[in-house]
């Protein structure tokens, strides 16, 4: 598995935390969907092929798994505070694809899972002007965070897919 580090690629991408309206700009509506929508589902595209024939061979699984990383506030049912336009929509926008494709996986019988999955709050760069906010209980290291997901994908079946689920394996409403 190769993980990119984008911080060390000196790819900044600024997150626009809109609470107003007023506030919304073409330019943050655009890049939030196409790093937070656009891009997944585009490579997701491109790898179908390798997916399919793929499945889960060599890895103990029945199938092979596609998770994406959503966000709580991509919810529609969960909204309760409203704000955030730009990455709350293109995270819901993100759920609606992913769901989508998981349909289609699912009718072609193709032996994929598609699972989006919300790390929770962690202790990052992007959470960082928001903390103050979070629960301290609530705000996760990136260590807890990534084995909480790892567990969940470990775990994943054919019943799961399409799901959206939260660190604690808990299913997110859309």
């Amino acid at each position: 598995m190769h993980i990119i580090n984008l911080k060390e690629a000196n790819l900044f991408i600024p997150v626009s935390a809109e609470t107003t309206l007023n506030k919304v700009e073409k330019s943050s509506l655009l890049l939030s969907f196409e790093v937070n929508a656009v891009g997944p589902i585009l490579v997701i595209k491109h790898m179908w092929p390798l997916l399919r024939n793929g499945g889960g061979k060599d890895t103990g699984r029945a199938a092979a798994i596609v998770v994406n990383l959503s966000a709580r506030v991509g919810s529609i049912g969960d909204n309760r505070l409203g704000g955030w336009h730009s990455y709350r929509s293109s995270k819901a926008a993100l759920n609606q694809l992913t769901k989508n494709i998981s349909l289609e996986f699912e009718r072609r019988k193709d032996p994929i899972i598609c699972l989006l999955l919300h790390p929770g709050t962690v202790d990052t760069d992007l959470s960082k002007p928001f903390q103050h906010n979070i629960i301290p209980n609530k705000l996760f290291t990136r260590e807890f965070s990534v084995q909480k997901l790892l567990n969940i994908i470990n775990s994943a079946k054919k019943c799961d897919n399409g799901k959206f689920l939260a660190w604690d394996g808990q299913e997110i409403p859309w």
